[in-house]
């Protein structure tokens, strides 16, 4: 039985004088909870900072539900389902802000400039080397201007396909040219 285990088998009785209402029981869970919850969600996310948002927003949504939990029940399975939960949001979360930063990085760059003709050809270059649906995608957004929801409907693909698509041949295109810029 790991140490993990062994501290949240006092966590049912602490849960429920929780739930009876001994606010310095249910400080005392928290506080115990803090470790467990912080090594869950370090096996998905390595940035301190954001750890510990997940770890707050874990906290709070069990304060949230703390009503639903039966302590009959063991208790850690329940607090790593809730952060489990908090730590994808998170993910998804970051996943979200990273193709915002992405798309605006490219509509922030002048459709017809003196360099972005000169560009052209190793533009053209680097799209070839895109997956054809990825490349379909770039094209239509950022080359023809339309709206992801205009892309979608012209491929015929979800608009979370599409995000997708973009956001994957973001990073390819980012890796593509960092290879190029090395080889130069």
């Amino acid at each position: 039985m790991s140490k993990t285990d062994q501290r949240a088998q006092q966590w049912p009785a602490l849960m429920s004088r929780a739930q009876a209402g001994d606010k310095a029981a249910y400080n005392q869970l928290l506080k115990a909870m803090v470790p467990a919850i912080r090594a869950l969600v370090c096996r998905k996310i390595r940035d301190e900072e954001r750890v510990e948002d997940v770890i707050q927003e874990t906290l709070l949504a069990i304060h949230r539900v703390r009503h639903t939990y039966d302590p009959q029940r063991p208790i850690l399975p329940w607090v790593a389902a809730i952060a489990s939960a908090r730590t994808i949001d998170a993910l998804r979360q970051h996943s979200r802000r990273q193709e915002v930063q992405d798309e605006e990085a490219l509509q922030r760059q002048p459709a017809e400039s003196k360099e972005a003709t000169a560009d052209t050809d190793i533009l053209s270059g680097y799209l070839d080397t895109l997956p054809r649906r990825q490349r379909e995608v770039v094209e239509s957004v950022h080359l023809r201007e339309q709206s992801l929801a205009q892309t979608a409907v012209e491929t015929h693909q979800s608009l979370s396909a599409v995000k997708s698509l973009l956001h994957r041949a973001m990073a390819n295109l980012r890796k593509y040219g960092r290879g190029h810029h090395e080889k130069s």
